[in-house]
């Protein structure tokens, strides 16, 4: 299907010449000989591109442009004018023209300007199909009543701007949070400049999250920018703020109340425009009390709080939870797409998941390599049957010692230890491979993975 270009203009002529011209360089060409002839036509013809004169009897081309725009915005206008001013092109353009053009006509630039507003089009298609993609991506998975009322307060709180502090366990998903609520906020289009708190050593705080001017030690010869500045305009995640020490806690307290810092080195101050999300798996109203974290930082970052709930808490979502990542598994290794029987599923169900979403992930994953059939029942599966009991053994463990003759339990303990290896590093072949101190190849092997 070819691009349809409407030309909106009085004069016959040079709806005649520009249609014949755009129809020879392949486009399907519609006209009109004023606004309101034109947007009749805008609505059942809906074209991809509209040519339009600025001076026209009856409602003039930038009324014209008002209406196109308010129910059509997607629609690329150019404005084609034997009156250009600056005023005039400074308004179209506010109004959502891509360009502006002054007769008499360049038959050159005329295609040359449609070519780059169709690709400028193409582009804004493109960019909401990756965000689209994005937010389901970070999508928060579930239907239980918990689940509900966290979507709840982050669709609340993700437009309004301001900061947030995000609590739960270790593997609940509070960065998947974050980056929801960063991509349903107004911010999307900006960056999202993530800082693992815990991991950064006090004596290099200040550079990685205010930059360094060029020269200031011999290591770095070149300008670097720090974390703040990255963010500019965007998002701020300081993830396991509650692991910061309480001097890297001073350091940044009075940049995030002003959002003004100099980069280490310099005497230039340079002004930011953030917004901060901070998440973490402590009780910080206790390391307060403790004296492990600074009530003013608390206070400042703790604007709008949200809660992830544990898995545990959430049982009802497991089978939701299994299915995307059984999807997600699928997708990765190009393989058709494993299933669960409900015995399967009730056993997960049965399980308190200690380790949160993260650990059912990756368990998920593990199944999808090892079960080689495509339907996965419960006697493939291996999880505490009463967590948190004590005595308490797996299903591998009870099958591995009801066998009598010993090559045969060497084989299940085998495939056992690859699996758990496998999932302690996130399904890491090579990694995995490397710490129990075999080749690749054997693991593959043993995976049934072929080459």
């Amino acid at each position: 299907m070819f691009p349809s270009i409407m030309i909106i203009d009085d004069e016959p002529s040079i709806r005649q010449s520009l249609s014949g011209i755009l129809s020879d360089e392949g486009f399907d060409v519609i006209t009109a000989s004023n606004g309101y002839e034109a947007l009749k036509i805008i609505d059942s013809e809906s074209p991809d591109l509209v040519l339009l004169d600025i001076w026209m009897p009856g409602i003039d081309g930038i009324e014209t442009l008002k209406e196109i725009k308010k129910n059509n915005a997607f629609i690329q206008v150019v404005i084609i004018t034997g009156h250009g001013t600056i005023e005039t092109a400074v308004k179209a353009t506010k109004l959502g023209a891509f360009d502006l053009i002054e007769k008499p006509l360049s038959i050159d630039k005329v295609i040359v300007t449609i070519n780059n507003a169709l690709n400028f089009r193409r582009l804004e298609e493109e960019n909401k199909y990756l965000r689209k993609k994005t937010i389901e991506k970070n999508a928060i998975n579930g239907n239980s009543p918990l689940i509900a009322e966290l979507k709840k307060q982050v669709a609340i709180a993700a437009p309004t701007d301001s900061w947030i502090l995000i609590t739960g366990e270790n593997g609940t998903g509070k960065e998947l949070v974050a980056r929801t609520i960063h991509q349903l906020s107004t911010r999307s289009d900006q960056p999202l400049i993530d800082v693992n708190c815990a991991a950064i050593p006090d004596e290099q705080i200040e550079i990685e999250l205010f930059g360094q001017e060029k020269g200031f030690s011999s290591e770095m010869s070149a300008r670097k920018r720090g974390k703040f500045e990255m963010a500019n305009s965007g998002t701020l995640f300081l993830d396991e703020i509650g692991d910061m020490s309480l001097r890297n806690q001073a350091k940044i307290l009075r940049v995030l109340q002003e959002q003004k810092f100099q980069r280490t080195g310099g005497d230039r101050m340079i002004s930011v425009d953030v917004r901060v999300i901070a998440a973490s798996n402590k009780d910080l109203e206790n390391e307060i009390k403790k004296g492990n974290f600074r009530e003013e930082l608390y206070y400042r970052l703790n604007v709008v709080p949200i809660e992830v709930p544990p898995l545990r808490n959430r049982l009802e979502d497991i089978p939701i939870l299994v299915e995307t990542f059984l999807t997600e598994c699928a997708d990765h290794h190009h393989t058709p797409k494993k299933r669960l029987t409900e015995k399967a599923l009730k056993t997960l169900c049965n399980y308190s998941w200690p380790g949160n979403v993260r650990e059912l992930k990756n368990f998920i994953g593990r199944l999808a390599i090892m079960v080689e059939k495509q339907l996965i029942d419960d006697y493939d599966i291996s999880v505490p049957c009463n967590p948190g009991s004590e005595g308490n053994t797996t299903s591998a463990e009870a099958k591995l010692f009801s066998i009598a003759r010993l090559e045969e339990a060497k084989k299940i303990f085998e495939k056992e230890f690859i699996q758990r290896k496998l999932v302690e590093n996130q399904n890491d072949i090579d990694k995995t491979a490397q710490i129990i101190g075999t080749e690749r190849s054997y693991l593959e092997k043993k995976l049934g993975i072929k080459n």
